[in-house]
């Protein structure tokens, strides 16, 4: 069955059963992927199409711009050139354009100052805050001409070298530089109180700086009996510091390595001047311990003279005797080191003794100690020391150690 008839002219005419099936059909709006959610018979698309936010329609202020209903609103308030706008600063009006072009130059805008001062200025007053008014600028100190930051200057004009002060003598120098003012008051001042230059002795004379030659010149007599007692006083205090000294470089381990060197010429020495005896640094077996010094006859003493070394220990007056137990009673042992290159091959000379506390030299010293000690007269021959190395590089090496488990302490 056909449902349309052809006219004259081939227009085809929809007969209005056909009709009314087809514009009663449902449908969406043709911009229903743009958000559009309408959908009705299709007869009434057309009017909402009218109305439909999503379909264009032409810029009311006549830009010639098609915009969606949707965005009209904003487009008419915000991107349209032909709105008419006014400028949130100086308050004229424009229509869109020309604000776009105005906005960059308005004089009322206010901009943060390019100094970083932290202060928001207008645009036409800007320039004239950054010359005058900007507590970044920089400017020149009036007395030194260095530039600084503005709001730094009152602090470098507290300290400027070159700001003019008064002598705080109230000398007639006038005005003088800060900078100079310690030169003027040391070297030229004429009102300015000066100490004796023997002030540090203990001359307690102060005067203006014209008076102190005539007081030089009178007082030459004082001044050197100041100096007198200066330089006791001083030597009072060496001597104080080199017993200090000296107690605190004491070895206190118990073991002494004694290094005697130059062995050729003492070894002259001990063959032409009879009895001559060489004597070690004091030692202390312990911080509190017995005090001793080693002795050594390099051509011999008693049995050993002329043919052996002998060595000796003696017991000297030491800090702490009063808190030991006496007789003295630990074992003492001497040892001659053969420096051998080899220390493998070394055959070094060894003696040891433990004492015998009867004998006088290991009771309780007093101030004048036993003068030789108690030790080997005959420690090693001549003939021994020259066959190995116990003499190398003309030196010789003695070690005198004392067994610190013996020590008792009260």
């Amino acid at each position: 069955m056909e449902h349309a008839a052809r006219g004259g002219s081939g227009e085809i005419y929809p007969e209005p059963d056909t009709e009314k099936t087809i514009m009663g059909s449902v449908v969406y709006c043709i911009h229903h992927k743009d958000g559009c959610k309408w959908s009705d018979e299709l007869r009434k698309l057309k009017a909402h199409l009218n109305v439909c936010k999503h379909d264009t329609a032409a810029c009311s202020n006549g830009c010639g711009a098609q915009i969606p209903r949707v965005l009209m609103e904003d487009h008419l308030k915000y991107t349209c050139p032909e709105r008419r706008t006014r400028c949130e600063f100086c308050g004229q009006d424009f229509t869109g354009h020309t604000l776009e072009n105005h906005a960059g130059s308005c004089g009322y805008e206010p901009l943060y100052c390019e100094n970083k001062c932290g202060l928001k200025v207008q645009r036409r007053h800007l320039s004239p805050h950054k010359s005058n008014d900007c507590a970044k600028r920089l400017v020149g100190c009036r007395y030194c001409s260095k530039e600084f930051v503005a709001d730094t200057l009152p602090t470098h004009v507290t300290k400027c070298g070159r700001v003019p002060v008064t002598c705080p003598n109230h000398c007639e120098a006038g005005l003088l530089a800060r900078e100079d003012l310690d030169g003027h008051l040391k070297d030229h001042c004429p009102s300015l109180l000066v100490p004796c230059s023997f002030r540090e002795a203990g001359c307690r004379f102060k005067g203006l700086r014209h008076s102190l030659d005539k007081h030089l010149d009178e007082s030459t007599k004082s001044h050197l009996n100041l100096m007198c007692t200066v330089v006791n006083k001083q030597q009072h205090q060496i001597t104080s510091l080199k017993s200090a000294l000296q107690r605190l470089s004491l070895n206190q381990t118990g073991t002494l390595v004694w290094k005697i060197s130059d062995y050729t010429l003492k070894m002259s020495e001990a063959k032409t001047k009879e009895g001559m005896e060489l004597v070690s640094p004091p030692f202390y077996t312990s911080q509190y311990g017995y005090k001793l010094q080693a002795s050594v006859f390099l051509n011999g003493n008693g049995a050993g003279e002329g043919t052996h070394m002998s060595v000796y220990i003696k017991i000297l007056p030491g800090e702490y005797d009063a808190l030991l137990r006496w007789p003295f009673a630990h074992s003492v042992s001497f040892t001659l080191f053969d420096q051998s290159s080899v220390p493998e091959k070394a055959c070094n000379i060894v003696e040891s003794f433990i004492p015998d506390p009867t004998w006088k030299n290991f009771q309780r010293p007093s101030k004048e100690p036993d003068s030789l000690g108690f030790g080997f007269p005959r420690f090693a021959s001549h003939e021994v020391l020259k066959k190995r190395h116990f003499i190398k590089d003309n030196t010789i090496f003695l070690r005198v150690k004392v067994d610190p488990s013996k020590i008792v302490a009260v």
